[in-house]
């Protein structure tokens, strides 16, 4: 029974597979039936629509033709028309030339008729020409026997006697316009100086060698000697100058021969007093600071007056020497104003000769700055400053009319004669200079010059209208025993090479500063 049953199992699933297999058979037909109908009809709507492009483009190319057939047309019309327009030129051209020959022809035949006629008259001039040859030839003989000469010596003797008297007319007429010229350069040179003089005024300068610090009370004296006169002591030390504190009401007096020591002073006093705060230590500190501003006060006078005179492209080391004129005087006058008083004379004087009065002014500005240096020099001041001028780029005309305005280097331009000119108004006004006055300064220098020649000098400032000699010392340098030696041997120095009035004390002083910084 169970054998049975397990046969009848297997055959039912035989069946079953079998069964399955012809329906998926029968599936697998269908799916491949639809496929191939899906394929046919693709492969149709591709045909279709490869035909459709084909058709397309073939339109296009057929316009694309049509449009470049047009396009040649139109080329090969404009390339006819230029030809029918050349070959219309072409015959115009050969009608003209055809013209221009049968006028030649006609020209040619008249040019050879007028030659003919030419040779002719040519011929007839040639023989009337020797005709009047022959009488003129015949005349000069017949006054050759009348006046015994031959034509050859009469000219010469013409020519001799003509130029005779030609020289004495001319040397005549030479010598009166020479006398002529003089009277009128005299009386124009005349009118030009005058008429120089007169058109700039000019107030005259006293240069003094004092300056008057006024105060707002008395009871400020005591503050600025100090204890002991310490403060007093650090002032004159610093700047050079001798403070004197007398009984002048609310002022107090500093002297010094050198004017910018004395502004340097005076500024220092002016900003301690305003401080109030007065000590050795803060017035090294002003004087230091006031010596930088008068250093900047130099540069901005200098650019000031450049402005004000019109004169441009001045190197900056010329600017600074003009603004040093400011603080500096020849024979009493300030250098600084005589030097724009010269370069606006010069500038008038010519503009009257007809000559740059940018260049005369720029000369007359500069033909002092010799006077200026920062170091001593051997050269008189107006060679000196001839090679400064060379040195900054001046032009040859301003550098001559520099080193020539005193007659130590030969004049080469117009110039150097009016800056000279011009030099000699300015100074030789009444009051303008007082030569006394240069002496003494010169010679406060001399004095100043004589401590600085020996070794350990830091500073020298003569003092007292030159009574006195302060000399400060380098205390590394300079023991307190060589201290006494040196005042000795300058004292001594100035006294031999020296002429002065009265007597010069020689104080030489020696300090020693320790300092440190706490940080």
């Amino acid at each position: 029974m169970d054998t049975t049953h397990i046969i009848i199992g297997i055959v039912a699933l035989a069946l079953g597979f079998l069964i399955a297999k012809i329906i998926e058979k029968k599936r697998a037909s269908g799916t491949i039936k639809n496929s191939q109908r899906a394929a046919s009809r693709i492969i149709k709507e591709a045909k279709a629509e490869a035909e459709t492009l084909k058709k397309d483009k073939i339109l296009q190319a057929k316009e694309k033709f049509i449009e470049l057939k047009l396009e040649h047309e139109k080329v090969i019309f404009s390339r006819e028309k230029q030809m029918t327009n050349v070959e219309k030129r072409v015959r115009d051209k050969e009608s003209q030339v055809s013209q221009e020959l049968n006028k030649n022809k006609k020209t040619n035949q008249e040019l050879d008729l007028k030659s003919k006629d030419y040779d002719y008259r040519l011929d007839f001039l040639e023989k009337k020409k020797r005709e009047i040859e022959k009488v003129h030839k015949r005349h000069v003989e017949q006054l050759e026997v009348l006046a015994g000469l031959t034509a050859e010596d009469a000219k010469k003797e013409l020519f001799t006697s003509l130029k005779e008297e030609a020289k004495a007319d001319a040397m005549s007429f030479i010598q009166e316009q020479i006398e002529e010229a003089k009277l009128t350069a005299e009386q124009e040179a005349t009118k030009i100086v005058l008429n120089t003089i007169q058109r700039v005024g000019v107030e005259q300068t006293v240069e003094n060698c004092v300056s008057v610090f006024n105060l707002d009370s008395d009871s400020v004296k005591g503050r600025i000697i100090g204890r002991e006169g310490r403060n007093i002591r650090a002032l004159e030390s610093s700047t050079g100058v001798e403070i004197i504190v007398d009984d002048t009401p609310e002022a107090i007096i500093l002297s010094c021969f050198d004017p910018v020591r004395r502004e340097v002073a005076r500024l220092s006093m002016h900003k301690l007093v305003t401080d109030g705060r007065i000590h050795p230590a803060r017035i090294e500190e002003i004087v230091g600071k006031t010596k930088k501003q008068i250093s900047q006060e130099i540069a901005e006078v200098g650019k000031r007056t450049v402005i004000d005179l019109g004169i441009h492209g001045l190197h900056p080391e010329l600017i600074k020497v003009v603004g040093r004129m400011k603080y500096r005087s020849s024979y009493g006058q300030n250098l600084l104003q005589h030097s724009r008083e010269v370069a606006n004379l010069c500038g008038i004087m010519a503009a009257e000769l007809g000559l740059n009065p940018k260049v005369a002014k720029r000369a007359g500005l500069l033909h002092d700055i010799g006077k200026v240096p920062e170091e001593e020099s051997e050269l008189p001041h107006a060679l000196l400053g001839m090679k400064w001028a060379e040195k900054y780029g001046e032009k040859s005309d301003v550098c001559n009319a520099i080193g020539a305005h005193h007659d130590e280097t030969e004049m080469k331009s117009l110039y150097a004669p009016i800056v000279q000119v011009c030099d000699a108004i300015s100074g030789a006004r009444p009051g303008a200079r007082r030569q006394v006055l240069d002496s003494y300064i010169q010679r406060l220098k001399d004095l100043e010059e004589t401590a600085f020649a020996f070794t350990g000098v830091q500073k020298a400032y003569a003092i007292q209208a030159g009574r006195e000699l302060r000399v400060i010392v380098e205390s590394e340098k300079v023991s307190d025993d060589k201290a006494a030696e040196l005042s000795f041997n300058i004292s001594q120095k100035i006294q031999s090479d020296m002429t002065y009035p009265g007597q010069v004390r020689v104080t030489v002083i020696r300090e020693t500063r320790s300092v440190n910084i706490a940080k």
